[in-house]
């Protein structure tokens, strides 16, 4: 469903039927004649769904966290907010870009629009940026031929069955995130799609290595081995970007996960 488009269908009727009201049917009411019904609601809708809609477009989007790629930053039932104007303000619906504010970093948590499906909203941890060589050999990761630091964090335990996975801090340009690694599974996807630009990677038993092209970004899930990310379908282009990630504000299972990310 695309909200989006419905919430600017409903700003477009009622605010036509306010307009039209005003211009041409209040006049030909009768002093002090009360508003028909299908006058009045639209009018008091259209200033509550202009609201809306400013907000949603421009400034903070909220999202639910559907599944487990990104744990344990982000964990299933997280509802968080995504800052609209981070990587520039886009014309809503079309999603062009007519202010350049900035653009992803490493290291960013970003929501995006899936390159297969653009109705599907996608969250994944920005890792490269155009230009860049990413690889990812033995389940490190490499940004420009630098290895990326990487230390023990313990284990974590899934809530959701029974099971273990090793836990590490790995930082990027500076940033700490934390991520998981389970021993058994393969360094490389299982199944790798055809996807725009695919000749800038190449893949073997150890992992893969990925030119970034300009205007597309890799992108990789922190849940490293359950996560179908940009090592699977390849490139996000910034036409598709959403926005930044930046705040837990709730989650009806755990309360106290309230603001804990950023």
């Amino acid at each position: 469903m695309n909200f989006a488009l419905i919430l600017f269908l409903l700003l477009v009727f009622t605010g036509a039927v306010a307009l039209a009201d005003r211009l041409v049917f209040a006049r030909r009411r009768a002093p002090g004649a009360k508003e028909p019904w299908w006058i009045e609601y639209p009018k008091s809708f259209f200033p509550v769904i202009l609201i809306v809609f400013f907000l949603r477009s421009f400034l903070v989007e909220p999202f639910k966290i559907p599944s487990g790629s990104m744990i344990p930053t982000l964990l299933v039932g997280d509802f968080i907010l995504v800052n609209k104007f981070a990587y520039g303000i886009r014309i809503p619906i079309v999603n062009v870009k007519v202010v350049d504010v900035g653009s992803p970093q490493r290291g960013d948590v970003m929501v995006f629009r899936y390159p297969e499906d653009p109705s599907l909203d996608y969250i994944k941890r920005v890792v490269g940026v155009p230009g860049d060589t990413v690889s990812y050999v033995d389940k490190r990761l490499s940004v420009n031929g630098s290895e990326l630091p990487l230390r023990s964090a313990g284990e974590y335990q899934y809530l959701e069955r029974r099971t273990f996975a090793r836990q590490f801090v790995e930082t990027i340009d500076g940033r700490e995130h934390r991520i998981l690694l389970e021993e058994d599974a393969p360094s490389t996807p299982q199944f790798v799609k055809q996807f725009p630009f695919r000749g800038n990677c190449t893949y073997n038993s150890s992992g893969l290595t990925c030119t970034v092209p300009p205007n597309h970004y890799f992108l990789m899930g922190d849940n490293r081995d359950n996560s179908s990310d940009s090592r699977v379908w390849g490139f996000v282009p910034d036409a598709n970007i959403v926005g930044k990630a930046f705040f837990i504000w709730f989650n009806f299972g755990e309360p106290g996960r309230i603001g804990s990310f950023q």
